[in-house]
């Protein structure tokens, strides 16, 4: 019943995102507006409430960011030795290798709510906002290498500082981890606030997602997206599996973590793509597919 319980909800409003597209009850600009008030104000402000008005933990948060760190770098060198003994061309390097180690934080945000509660949720938050900036990393480096766009050193890392100090995720991450250590309690007035805007937050978000999920591309790329789906819904959590038994994570964190690992690819990789000239067909089809296919992983996840 637990697989029912949590996915089950978040797969209706992923389809009632796509059927409200399809019959034009939304559209393109409202899909637009709609994501950037879940990722530059919902969304880092539900992080900032939900880690700030926990109570901070003793170390078990550093371990499982770490196991996450080594899980996706991991992964991230699968996805290159990948490109080449698959025969991946230049121009889908980028979002093959992103569509391998990229992460859906909305649909893992409403799953962990679900399931795991208030310390999940600290925890989940927590691991993404520390995964967030080295997957930055790995997937701009990439794209640009890929794409033969020419720029010094500098250039790169000045455009990665700025991504990442501005990125509202981990923003809203970092004041809330800041703000729990006084481990001082919201004002009734302020948690009633925070709580009406977060309660807008995910169901607005899948609904976007499930409005931006597309077949476009999927029959040409068939093929590639089911590898880059395998690596990020198999491989990825066999790997995660055991760095986090390998650091005596067990409860919580644990069942936070391969959530983590079971998460379909981000939708952020179409527009990262489009960005750095890479192939936008394909990113489109990993999406498709991925989401489609975490039905699974995720509930193995649960059932662990």
């Amino acid at each position: 019943m637990i697989v029912i319980n949590a996915i089950f909800p978040i797969f209706i409003l992923l389809f009632l995102g796509n059927r409200l597209k399809r019959f034009k009850i939304t559209n393109d600009t409202f899909l637009k507006t709609a994501d950037r008030l879940v990722y530059f104000i919902f969304f880092p402000v539900m992080l900032f409430w939900k880690i700030g008005g926990s109570a901070p933990d003793k170390g078990i948060s550093v371990s499982l960011c770490a196991a996450a760190v080594l899980a996706v770098a991991g992964v991230y060198l699968v996805s290159l030795a990948a490109i080449r003994g698959c025969h991946i061309t230049r121009f889908q390097a980028g979002s093959f290798s992103q569509s391998c180690y990229r992460f859906n934080t909305y649909i893992g945000m409403a799953i962990v709510m679900t399931t795991l509660g208030e310390s999940g949720i600290r925890y989940f938050g927590i691991l993404i906002g520390f995964v967030i900036p080295l997957i930055n990393v790995m997937a701009v480096s990439t794209l640009i290498w890929y794409s033969g766009k020419k720029g010094s050193p500098v250039q790169l890392i000045t455009w990665l500082v700025k991504a990442l100090i501005s990125n509202p995720l981990i923003l809203g991450c970092a004041a809330g981890i800041f703000f729990s250590r006084f481990q001082i309690p919201f004002p009734v007035f302020m948690d009633n606030t925070f709580q009406l805007m977060s309660s807008v937050t995910l169901p607005l978000a899948l609904i976007s997602i499930g409005g931006s999920l597309s077949m476009t591309g999927l029959k040409d790329h068939a093929k590639v997206s089911f590898i880059a789906a395998g690596l990020k819904l198999l491989v990825l959590p066999v790997i995660g599996f055991f760095l986090l038994k390998s650091f005596s994570i067990t409860g919580i964190p644990f069942k936070a973590g391969m959530i983590f690992f079971t998460l379909p690819t981000s939708t952020a990789i179409y527009v990262l793509s489009a960005q750095l000239n890479s192939d936008t067909q394909l990113a489109s089809a990993a999406i498709m597919v991925s989401t489609m296919l975490s039905f699974i992983s995720l509930s193995v996840a649960l059932l662990i």
